[in-house]
């Protein structure tokens, strides 16, 4: 009798207890999307900034279209397309976001510089020659001056070099190095990286991944492009798995820069008839995991990559583009109509802790 009593008590007790007695474990890192619009069109676009001001404390611009070679190795103006994609994308700005800046050195195979405006890369015998150092760094200290961000990636996914063009990978070890110095001297307090992609570094040789770890520890932070689906990663366990090695290659913050998962089946046959199964429920289930990681391990941040899908903008893309666009097509928190799925209640859930 005495100890039921006793449990009594103890249940009275707790149901007194004000919202200020409980503890609540409070979110220590930021959460946000990249700009990526689910149209070609400027409500889409501005939709897109409007979904990341109420869903996200931090947001990433990505400049990864095309690099104005021509212009920065004649230090000419910048073509017309090229600053006006600049100048929408500043006149955006969410002023209360913290800001990432990510910007693509490599082309979309990551196995090359990324093309000008003339469709051409300049001629070059090493990434280390000096007028590519040079314009580089131009095209670098011209988007932080005009974005003032708090974190810049400067070379996006860049161990996927290491895979698709080795023999580039040392020249482009030391291009970055040389970068680096002279990003730190003008930009003292900006936090500095460059991205590497997870599933490009997992589940790797020793040598490979020791390269990759020695090369990301000369960052700020530790920049991460994953996605979990092109590994054919597809439950809890899989991931966690990733997250846990990923976790035991380094001791800087982590930053994941860029990532998402299907919602629904992927298949494509003109690319090997690519096949991929997924579903809302595995989706959720990727970011649940990833959240409860970066809680549990004190991450910096986490980018979605994008908000919601974009059926609609895939048929803007170059006809030869399409097949690669839809890779990431059905990746969103929303669907092509907007509805929201299951996993945008956990992105809430958690934003809200």
């Amino acid at each position: 009798m005495k100890n039921y009593l006793y449990l009594i008590l103890i249940i009275l007790s707790f149901f007194s207890c004000t919202k200020e007695d409980l503890v609540v474990e409070k979110r220590n890192y930021k959460m946000g999307f990249t700009t990526f619009p689910y149209d070609f069109s400027m409500e889409a676009v501005n939709s897109t900034y409007s979904f990341i001001e109420q869903n996200a404390d931090i947001y990433s611009e990505q400049i990864d279209n095309k690099i104005p070679w021509e212009s920065l190795l004649n230090q000419t103006d910048f073509p017309t397309e090229f600053v006006e994609n600049i100048d929408g994308k500043i006149s955006r700005k969410i002023n209360s976001h913290q800001l990432l800046l990510s910007v693509s050195l490599l082309n979309d195979f990551r196995n090359d510089l990324k093309e000008g405006y003339n469709e051409q890369i300049p001629i070059y015998n090493s990434l280390t020659d000096e007028h590519i150092e040079n314009a580089y760094f131009r095209y670098l200290e011209y988007l932080v001056d005009r974005f003032s961000p708090d974190y810049l990636v400067m070379a996006m996914e860049v161990n996927e070099l290491k895979r698709s063009n080795p023999s580039k990978w040392n020249e482009y070890k030391l291009l970055s190095d040389k970068l680096r110095v002279r990003l730190k001297s003008k930009y003292p307090t900006l936090k500095l990286t460059e991205s590497f992609t997870l599933h490009t570094w997992y589940q790797q040789s020793t040598d490979f991944i020791n390269d990759v770890r020695t090369q990301s520890e000369k960052s700020d932070f530790l920049a991460i492009s994953f996605y979990a689906f092109v590994m054919q990663k597809h439950t809890k366990a899989e991931f966690q798995g990733a997250f846990d090695f990923l976790h035991t290659q380094t001791s800087k913050s982590i930053a994941f820069v860029e990532t998402n998962a299907l919602a629904q089946d992927l298949y494509i046959p003109n690319l090997n008839n690519l096949f991929i199964p997924s579903s809302e429920v595995e989706q959720n289930v990727y970011l649940e995991t990833l959240l409860e990681n970066a809680q549990t391990n004190n991450y910096e941040f986490v980018i979605w990559w994008a908000h919601r899908d974009y059926d609609k903008l895939l048929a803007y893309f170059p006809k030869e583009s399409q097949d690669l666009g839809s890779i990431w097509r059905d990746t969103g928190l929303l669907d092509e109509t907007g509805k929201e799925r299951p996993a945008f209640s956990t992105w809430r859930k958690y934003f809200e802790m």
